[in-house]
Protein backbone atom coordinates (compact mmCIF):
# COMPACT_ATOMS: atom_id res chain seq x y z
CA UNK A 1 0.00 0.00 0.00
CA UNK A 2 1.18 3.49 -1.12
CA UNK A 3 2.44 5.54 1.45
CA UNK A 4 0.42 8.53 2.01
CA UNK A 5 0.78 11.90 3.81
CA UNK A 6 -1.66 14.35 5.00
CA UNK A 7 0.77 16.81 6.47
CA UNK A 8 0.12 19.83 4.06
CA UNK A 9 -3.08 19.05 2.89
CA UNK A 10 -5.47 22.04 3.59
CA UNK A 11 -8.34 21.06 5.65
CA UNK A 12 -11.58 22.30 6.08
CA UNK A 13 -13.86 21.24 9.30
CA UNK A 14 -17.74 22.67 9.67
CA UNK A 15 -19.82 21.81 12.41
CA UNK A 16 -21.95 23.47 14.74
CA UNK A 17 -21.57 22.02 17.88
CA UNK A 18 -18.13 22.60 19.59
CA UNK A 19 -17.68 19.33 20.64
CA UNK A 20 -17.90 17.21 17.10
CA UNK A 21 -15.94 19.73 16.10
CA UNK A 22 -13.02 18.84 18.15
CA UNK A 23 -13.62 15.59 17.78
CA UNK A 24 -13.48 15.24 14.03
CA UNK A 25 -10.57 17.15 14.25
CA UNK A 26 -8.60 14.97 16.95
CA UNK A 27 -9.16 12.11 14.38
CA UNK A 28 -7.65 13.83 11.58
CA UNK A 29 -4.66 15.05 13.82
CA UNK A 30 -4.07 11.40 14.84
CA UNK A 31 -4.02 10.22 10.79
CA UNK A 32 -1.34 13.20 10.65
CA UNK A 33 -3.40 15.94 9.36
CA UNK A 34 -1.96 19.05 10.90
CA UNK A 35 -3.52 22.21 8.66
CA UNK A 36 -6.65 21.87 10.18
CA UNK A 37 -9.13 24.88 10.19
CA UNK A 38 -12.72 24.78 11.84
CA UNK A 39 -16.17 26.70 11.40
CA UNK A 40 -19.09 26.48 13.15
CA UNK A 41 -21.58 28.75 10.81
CA UNK A 42 -22.69 28.13 6.95
CA UNK A 43 -21.60 31.69 6.18
CA UNK A 44 -18.56 31.02 7.41
CA UNK A 45 -18.12 27.85 5.55
CA UNK A 46 -19.17 29.43 2.58
CA UNK A 47 -16.81 32.36 3.17
CA UNK A 48 -14.15 30.01 3.60
CA UNK A 49 -14.61 28.30 0.66
CA UNK A 50 -14.53 31.42 -1.66
CA UNK A 51 -11.34 32.78 -0.01
CA UNK A 52 -9.28 29.66 0.93
CA UNK A 53 -10.13 26.39 -0.46
CA UNK A 54 -9.43 23.56 1.00
CA UNK A 55 -8.16 20.04 -0.36
CA UNK A 56 -10.69 18.33 1.84
CA UNK A 57 -14.06 19.64 3.15
CA UNK A 58 -15.71 17.39 5.77
CA UNK A 59 -19.38 19.16 6.76
CA UNK A 60 -22.13 18.07 9.12
CA UNK A 61 -25.48 17.79 7.52
CA UNK A 62 -27.50 17.60 11.00
CA UNK A 63 -29.90 20.53 11.05
CA UNK A 64 -28.91 22.35 8.12
CA UNK A 65 -29.63 19.64 5.50
CA UNK A 66 -30.58 22.32 2.76
CA UNK A 67 -28.35 25.26 3.29
CA UNK A 68 -25.59 22.68 3.25
CA UNK A 69 -26.63 20.79 0.18
CA UNK A 70 -27.57 24.18 -1.39
CA UNK A 71 -23.58 25.06 -0.90
CA UNK A 72 -22.54 21.92 -2.20
CA UNK A 73 -24.39 22.28 -4.90
CA UNK A 74 -23.65 26.04 -5.64
CA UNK A 75 -19.59 24.61 -5.49
CA UNK A 76 -20.09 22.56 -8.02
CA UNK A 77 -22.09 24.39 -10.31
CA UNK A 78 -18.78 26.33 -10.54
CA UNK A 79 -21.16 29.56 -9.16
CA UNK A 80 -19.74 30.06 -5.87
CA UNK A 81 -15.77 28.71 -5.27
CA UNK A 82 -12.60 28.76 -6.92
CA UNK A 83 -12.48 25.22 -6.95
CA UNK A 84 -15.91 22.66 -8.00
CA UNK A 85 -14.08 19.83 -7.39
CA UNK A 86 -12.58 19.80 -3.80
CA UNK A 87 -13.10 16.75 -1.97
CA UNK A 88 -16.49 16.89 0.13
CA UNK A 89 -16.93 14.28 2.80
CA UNK A 90 -20.20 14.91 4.32
CA UNK A 91 -21.22 13.47 7.99
CA UNK A 92 -24.22 12.52 9.80
CA UNK A 93 -25.78 11.19 12.80
CA UNK A 94 -28.94 9.61 10.78
CA UNK A 95 -30.13 8.53 7.52
CA UNK A 96 -33.21 9.38 7.54
CA UNK A 97 -36.18 10.40 5.44
CA UNK A 98 -34.59 12.53 2.47
CA UNK A 99 -31.09 12.70 3.76
CA UNK A 100 -29.31 10.40 1.65
CA UNK A 101 -30.70 11.60 -1.67
CA UNK A 102 -30.08 15.14 -0.95
CA UNK A 103 -26.67 14.60 0.23
CA UNK A 104 -25.97 12.55 -3.04
CA UNK A 105 -27.88 14.76 -5.21
CA UNK A 106 -25.88 17.68 -3.97
CA UNK A 107 -22.79 16.19 -5.36
CA UNK A 108 -20.50 15.10 -2.17
CA UNK A 109 -18.16 12.83 -2.56
CA UNK A 110 -19.28 10.59 0.64
CA UNK A 111 -21.65 10.20 3.56
CA UNK A 112 -20.42 9.43 6.40
CA UNK A 113 -22.56 8.68 9.78
CA UNK A 114 -21.45 8.88 13.01
CA UNK A 115 -20.63 7.78 15.17
CA UNK A 116 -17.17 7.03 13.03
CA UNK A 117 -13.67 6.01 13.92
CA UNK A 118 -10.64 7.04 13.16
CA UNK A 119 -9.83 3.97 11.00
CA UNK A 120 -13.43 4.43 8.88
CA UNK A 121 -12.69 8.38 8.29
CA UNK A 122 -9.08 7.25 7.22
CA UNK A 123 -10.53 4.68 4.89
CA UNK A 124 -13.33 7.33 3.24
CA UNK A 125 -9.93 9.72 2.92
CA UNK A 126 -8.28 7.27 1.33
CA UNK A 127 -10.41 6.05 -1.36
CA UNK A 128 -10.89 9.67 -2.54
CA UNK A 129 -7.12 10.03 -2.91
CA UNK A 130 -6.54 6.69 -4.82
CA UNK A 131 -10.53 5.93 -6.15
CA UNK A 132 -11.60 8.67 -6.81
CA UNK A 133 -14.73 8.64 -8.82
CA UNK A 134 -14.81 10.68 -12.18
CA UNK A 135 -17.48 13.75 -12.10
CA UNK A 136 -20.69 13.60 -14.32
CA UNK A 137 -22.17 17.06 -15.77
CA UNK A 138 -25.77 17.51 -16.07
CA UNK A 139 -28.37 20.38 -16.27
CA UNK A 140 -29.19 19.40 -12.82
CA UNK A 141 -25.93 17.71 -11.59
CA UNK A 142 -22.44 17.72 -11.04
CA UNK A 143 -20.87 15.41 -8.72
CA UNK A 144 -19.51 12.27 -8.90
CA UNK A 145 -20.87 9.41 -10.73
CA UNK A 146 -23.36 7.15 -8.85
CA UNK A 147 -24.35 4.81 -11.72
CA UNK A 148 -24.71 1.35 -10.32
CA UNK A 149 -22.65 0.14 -14.05
CA UNK A 150 -19.94 1.92 -15.30
CA UNK A 151 -20.87 0.43 -18.24
CA UNK A 152 -24.25 1.62 -18.60
CA UNK A 153 -25.06 2.61 -21.83
CA UNK A 154 -25.26 7.18 -21.88
CA UNK A 155 -24.26 9.96 -23.72
CA UNK A 156 -22.19 11.73 -20.43
CA UNK A 157 -18.54 11.33 -20.76
CA UNK A 158 -17.26 11.35 -16.89
CA UNK A 159 -14.29 14.33 -16.09
CA UNK A 160 -11.74 13.53 -13.96
CA UNK A 161 -11.41 15.98 -11.11
CA UNK A 162 -8.17 17.86 -10.53
CA UNK A 163 -7.49 16.60 -7.14
CA UNK A 164 -5.18 18.48 -4.46
CA UNK A 165 -6.20 16.02 -2.11
CA UNK A 166 -4.01 13.61 -4.19
CA UNK A 167 -1.51 15.86 -5.33
CA UNK A 168 -0.57 16.64 -2.04
CA UNK A 169 -1.17 13.46 0.16
CA UNK A 170 0.08 10.91 -2.18
CA UNK A 171 1.96 12.35 -5.03
CA UNK A 172 3.98 14.31 -2.65
CA UNK A 173 4.16 17.33 -4.74
CA UNK A 174 5.98 20.38 -3.17
CA UNK A 175 3.07 23.07 -2.59
CA UNK A 176 4.40 25.70 -4.93
CA UNK A 177 4.17 23.17 -7.80
CA UNK A 178 1.01 21.92 -6.39
CA UNK A 179 -0.82 25.47 -6.70
CA UNK A 180 0.66 26.08 -10.60
CA UNK A 181 -0.28 22.68 -11.18
CA UNK A 182 -3.74 22.88 -9.59
CA UNK A 183 -4.29 25.84 -11.44
CA UNK A 184 -3.53 24.75 -14.84
CA UNK A 185 -5.66 21.57 -13.86
CA UNK A 186 -9.03 23.94 -12.96
CA UNK A 187 -8.50 26.01 -15.75
CA UNK A 188 -8.86 23.33 -18.11
CA UNK A 189 -11.71 21.35 -16.18
CA UNK A 190 -13.70 24.38 -15.32
CA UNK A 191 -13.81 25.29 -19.09
CA UNK A 192 -15.23 21.58 -19.54
CA UNK A 193 -17.72 22.65 -16.67
CA UNK A 194 -19.10 25.79 -18.24
CA UNK A 195 -19.23 24.65 -21.68
CA UNK A 196 -21.06 21.30 -20.98
CA UNK A 197 -23.31 22.82 -18.33
CA UNK A 198 -24.24 25.83 -21.20
CA UNK A 199 -25.12 23.06 -23.68
CA UNK A 200 -27.20 21.31 -21.29
CA UNK A 201 -28.88 24.30 -20.13
CA UNK A 202 -30.08 25.42 -23.61
CA UNK A 203 -30.96 22.24 -24.16
CA UNK A 204 -33.07 21.99 -21.18
CA UNK A 205 -34.54 25.38 -22.20
CA UNK A 206 -35.48 23.86 -25.73
CA UNK A 207 -37.38 20.74 -24.10
CA UNK A 208 -39.01 23.42 -21.40
CA UNK A 209 -40.32 25.41 -24.30
CA UNK A 210 -41.61 22.24 -26.28
CA UNK A 211 -43.57 20.69 -22.92
CA UNK A 212 -45.32 23.94 -22.26
CA UNK A 213 -46.38 24.42 -26.01
CA UNK A 214 -49.44 21.75 -25.35
CA UNK A 215 -49.98 23.33 -22.01
CA UNK A 216 -53.00 25.12 -20.51
CA UNK A 217 -52.17 27.91 -18.10
CA UNK A 218 -55.51 27.77 -16.40
CA UNK A 219 -55.76 24.94 -16.05
CA UNK A 220 -52.38 22.72 -15.86
CA UNK A 221 -50.47 23.00 -12.38
CA UNK A 222 -47.36 21.83 -14.42
CA UNK A 223 -47.29 24.27 -16.77
CA UNK A 224 -46.57 26.92 -14.13
CA UNK A 225 -43.69 24.66 -12.62
CA UNK A 226 -41.98 24.53 -16.09
CA UNK A 227 -42.48 28.53 -16.44
CA UNK A 228 -40.32 28.88 -13.16
CA UNK A 229 -37.96 26.63 -13.96
CA UNK A 230 -37.52 27.66 -17.29
CA UNK A 231 -36.61 31.34 -15.93
CA UNK A 232 -34.35 29.91 -13.76
CA UNK A 233 -32.62 28.20 -16.05
CA UNK A 234 -32.60 30.87 -18.32
CA UNK A 235 -30.93 33.02 -15.67
CA UNK A 236 -27.96 30.50 -14.95
CA UNK A 237 -27.24 30.43 -18.55
CA UNK A 238 -27.13 33.93 -18.51
CA UNK A 239 -24.90 34.27 -15.94
CA UNK A 240 -22.70 31.35 -16.75
CA UNK A 241 -22.56 32.63 -20.45
CA UNK A 242 -20.93 35.98 -19.50
CA UNK A 243 -17.26 36.87 -20.40
CA UNK A 244 -16.64 33.11 -22.01
CA UNK A 245 -16.79 32.98 -25.94
CA UNK A 246 -20.92 32.58 -26.09
CA UNK A 247 -22.06 36.29 -25.45
CA UNK A 248 -24.06 35.97 -28.26
CA UNK A 249 -26.01 33.56 -25.52
CA UNK A 250 -26.61 36.37 -23.26
CA UNK A 251 -28.72 38.20 -25.99
CA UNK A 252 -31.16 34.79 -26.49
CA UNK A 253 -31.42 34.51 -22.66
CA UNK A 254 -32.79 38.04 -23.01
CA UNK A 255 -35.72 37.00 -25.19
CA UNK A 256 -36.49 34.13 -23.46
CA UNK A 257 -36.53 35.92 -20.33
CA UNK A 258 -39.05 38.59 -22.48
CA UNK A 259 -41.02 35.99 -23.52
CA UNK A 260 -41.62 34.32 -20.00
CA UNK A 261 -42.61 37.68 -18.82
CA UNK A 262 -45.31 38.18 -21.52
CA UNK A 263 -46.41 34.41 -20.76
CA UNK A 264 -46.97 35.33 -16.85
CA UNK A 265 -48.37 38.91 -17.71
CA UNK A 266 -51.01 36.47 -20.32
CA UNK A 267 -49.77 39.11 -23.45
CA UNK A 268 -50.72 37.50 -26.62
CA UNK A 269 -49.18 33.84 -25.63
CA UNK A 270 -49.14 32.91 -29.34
CA UNK A 271 -46.72 35.53 -30.28
CA UNK A 272 -44.88 34.93 -26.58
CA UNK A 273 -44.26 31.15 -27.11
CA UNK A 274 -43.05 32.02 -30.89
CA UNK A 275 -40.35 34.54 -29.51
CA UNK A 276 -39.71 31.83 -26.49
CA UNK A 277 -39.23 29.00 -29.36
CA UNK A 278 -37.17 31.16 -31.79
CA UNK A 279 -34.90 32.35 -29.09
CA UNK A 280 -34.40 28.74 -27.41
CA UNK A 281 -34.09 27.12 -30.97
CA UNK A 282 -31.28 29.42 -31.15
CA UNK A 283 -29.44 28.73 -28.22
CA UNK A 284 -29.12 25.47 -29.04
CA UNK A 285 -27.98 26.12 -32.08
CA UNK A 286 -25.10 27.85 -30.55
CA UNK A 287 -24.56 25.54 -28.17
CA UNK A 288 -24.44 21.75 -30.55
CA UNK A 289 -23.17 23.75 -33.75
CA UNK A 290 -21.66 20.25 -35.17
CA UNK A 291 -25.53 18.98 -35.60
CA UNK A 292 -27.73 19.47 -38.35
CA UNK A 293 -31.14 21.50 -37.58
CA UNK A 294 -32.81 18.15 -37.93
CA UNK A 295 -30.38 16.42 -35.45
CA UNK A 296 -31.26 18.87 -32.88
CA UNK A 297 -34.72 18.94 -33.65
CA UNK A 298 -34.91 14.87 -33.49
CA UNK A 299 -33.06 14.72 -30.17
CA UNK A 300 -35.55 16.92 -28.62
CA UNK A 301 -38.66 15.34 -30.10
CA UNK A 302 -37.34 11.93 -28.51
CA UNK A 303 -36.45 13.58 -25.06
CA UNK A 304 -39.66 15.87 -25.05
CA UNK A 305 -41.80 11.81 -25.84
CA UNK A 306 -39.88 10.22 -23.77
CA UNK A 307 -40.89 12.93 -20.30
CA UNK A 308 -44.14 13.03 -21.57
CA UNK A 309 -44.12 9.61 -21.44
CA UNK A 310 -43.19 9.01 -17.79
CA UNK A 311 -45.81 11.68 -16.83
CA UNK A 312 -48.64 10.08 -18.55
CA UNK A 313 -47.68 6.96 -16.03
CA UNK A 314 -47.31 8.83 -13.13
CA UNK A 315 -50.62 10.64 -13.36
Amino acid sequence: MARISYESVDTLIYDPVASNRAATRSALLTLGFRRIETVASIDALNDHLQRRPPDLAICEVSGVQDPLCGTIQEVRQGLSAYNPFLVVIVTAWGNAGSLVGNVINSGADDLLLRPFSTATLEARIRTQVERRKGFVITSDYVGPDRRRSSHRAGPTELLQPPNSLKMKAKERVAEDVVAERLNRELKAAREILTTEKLRREAFQICVLWRLMQGGVPQAEAQYEVDLIRLAEVTRNLSRRARDTDFEEAVVWCDKVLGAIEGLQLGVDRNASMHLLGHAALNLMRLFSPEKSAEERLNELDATVAMIRSRQALAS
